[in-house]
């Protein structure tokens, strides 16, 4: 009997040891999630993830969080993510084709297709280019006039350094036979101060500008889109300028390597739905962002097939990390 008693205690013990593990899928979520959103608070990224991510936690039944990580065109978040968090599905990150992108450039702590469990994509980003309205710059060959006769003095503000509004505004430049000189800042709502109060002549960013057209401060020269924005029938598009170019960053949540499918779907469907929301659909509309829906192993392959487009580009532009060469 008194072996029993042993075997059954230690029974007991190992069932407490197991108790959290179990069924843990089938629970989650049981307390808040903290979302990882790699750009300053106040941008458009920002104020779409807020939106869609209040949206997600109604569906979850729990709150959602926001940890605003700025820095390295977006990649220091999700990377501190790979590096320090539990793959239990309670810390998650906004994540983007930058983050494949970057290990191009320079050595990175993570690797882009095994540090992350890519959950879905959510959206799309509309790039443009602008100026004040001020600037003796009233269109976009306007400045290309200017800088072929004086190279290296425009300036443009992006989001940081090797972002997609960077790499695009190098590639239509190259394409242009122009140079103009590019000053990084770490989020829209600093590069857009750069411009305002006249640090550079123009800026290059994406969804955030369209109170600054709206208001008469800034002029639009050009998007990035395949087609004319309906909000500004005005503005060509690149192609119409005549650079083969649709400039554009495809957004979505990942997670730590090694999270449970089932956690991953979970998070996944209320994300989904939450882009059916009317908050969140007027949220996007206000920050010029549109739906770019992806499940998780299609948006996977389809960063992975980015990655090869983006090394063509950096070794055009001589941006390939040697060692890759």
């Amino acid at each position: 009997m008194k072996r029993y008693g042993e075997f059954r205690a230690l029974t007991v013990v190992a069932a407490l040891f197991l108790a959290p593990t179990l069924g843990h899928a089938d629970e989650y979520p049981s307390r808040p999630i903290t979302f990882i959103v790699p750009w300053q608070a106040g941008g458009p990224i920002d104020a779409a993830m807020r939106a869609v991510a209040q949206g997600a936690s109604k569906r979850l039944g729990q709150p959602i969080l926001i940890d605003n990580r700025p820095g390295v065109a977006g990649t220091l978040g999700p990377a501190s993510m790979a590096a320090t968090a539990k793959p239990d599905g309670y810390t998650i990150a906004q994540i983007g084709t930058a983050q494949f992108r970057m290990p191009l450039i320079q050595k990175t702590a993570y690797d882009p297709e095994k540090d992350f469990t890519y959950i879905v994509r959510l959206m799309g980003i509309t790039f443009g280019v602008l100026t004040t309205a001020q600037s003796p710059y009233k269109s976009w060959g306007d400045v290309v006039e200017y800088a072929k006769k004086n190279p290296g003095k425009v300036t443009y503000a992006s989001p940081g350094l090797y972002s997609n509004p960077h790499l695009g505004m190098e590639q239509i430049t190259g394409l242009a036979g122009i140079n103009l000189l590019h000053v990084p800042f770490k989020s829209t709502p600093e590069s857009t101060i750069a411009l305002l109060g006249g640090q550079t002549d123009l800026q290059v960013d994406g969804s955030g500008f369209r109170p600054l057209i709206e208001s008469g401060k800034a002029r639009l020269l050009a998007i990035f889109t395949e087609k004319r924005s309906p909000r500004w029938p005005d503005v060509p598009t690149l192609k119409e300028l005549g650079y083969p170019l649709v400039v554009q960053s495809p957004i979505g949540i990942a997670g730590p390597k090694g999270m449970d499918p089932k956690i991953a779907a979970k998070l996944h469907d209320a994300f989904r739905a939450a882009l059916a929301d009317p908050e969140v659909q007027r949220v996007m509309d206000d920050v010029l962002m549109v739906p770019a829906y992806m499940g998780s192993k299609e948006w996977t392959q389809d960063l992975a097939r980015a990655q090869k487009e983006d090394k063509l580009l950096l070794v055009r532009l001589g941006l390939l990390r040697a060692d890759l060469k």
